[in-house]
């Protein structure tokens, strides 16, 4: 449809509506896609909304998008030894994520029993290529079976280079824990401190989530102005 003078249009089934200056878009629906066609003149109210449309299409968010996939690589206090699988801190982290409205995807690469040495050998297998943020918390298993600490520290600088050399950002998180985190057998976290662990983590994987998204707005901004 197109504008036929400054007062005035007609549409392809002969409506005539009053006409109003706004941008418009002339869409080709063809097999190859959609082709958009710019410019400022008279047209319709159907025209209006179409332009409406189009804004939302590329400035919201897309329904159809993945996930923001995090992954959680540690040992048994991220498997969730002593605590249910719900109550473990990338359950409940991926649960208050999504409370605030995110999209995440949160996978726990848990393994209880396992070293700094163990994760680095099973990142790859751990990690995908579409994960978009890994979470390791290292654990205490490495003084537990007589590593050293330089060895414990050169093995997370390892993980850490490897996963940035794939392009995937990682958040370590190894605090000193308060006593209080701690279960009955002073080795394994309680369910509270996993809620207490979530919660610390939580503006730094926001922090994350944004960074990964304002790319993808900007670009879908950039396309609009094209047009």
């Amino acid at each position: 449809m197109s504008a036929t003078s400054a007062a005035s249009s007609r549409d392809y089934h002969g409506h005539i509506w009053p006409t109003r200056f706004v941008s418009y878009f002339h869409v080709y629906g063809r097999s190859g896609g959609l082709k958009f066609f710019g410019g400022t003149r008279a047209s319709t109210p159907r025209s209006a909304i179409l332009v409406c449309a189009l804004a939302f299409f590329f400035l919201a968010e897309p329904v159809w998008a993945d996930p923001f996939r995090v992954v959680a690589i540690g040992a048994s206090n991220t498997s969730g030894w002593t605590v249910s699988s719900e109550h473990t801190y990338p359950h409940v982290l991926e649960q208050m994520l999504r409370s605030k409205g995110y999209d995440v995807q949160i996978t726990n690469a848990g393994r209880p029993f396992d070293t700094t040495a163990g994760m680095l050998g099973r990142l790859d297998s751990a990690v995908s290529d579409k994960t978009n943020l890994v979470i390791l918390q290292p654990g205490a298993n490495d003084r537990r079976f007589f590593v050293s600490p330089e060895r414990r520290a050169a093995n997370i600088a390892e993980m850490k280079h490897h996963l940035q050399s794939r392009r995937i950002p990682v958040v370590v998180f190894d605090p000193v824990f308060p006593e209080d985190y701690y279960s009955f057998d002073r080795i394994h976290f309680t369910a509270e401190a996993h809620a207490r662990i979530a919660a610390e983590l939580m503006p730094e994987v926001i922090k994350q989530l944004e960074r990964t998204k304002a790319p993808q707005k900007a670009a879908r901004l950039r396309a609009l102005g094209k047009h």
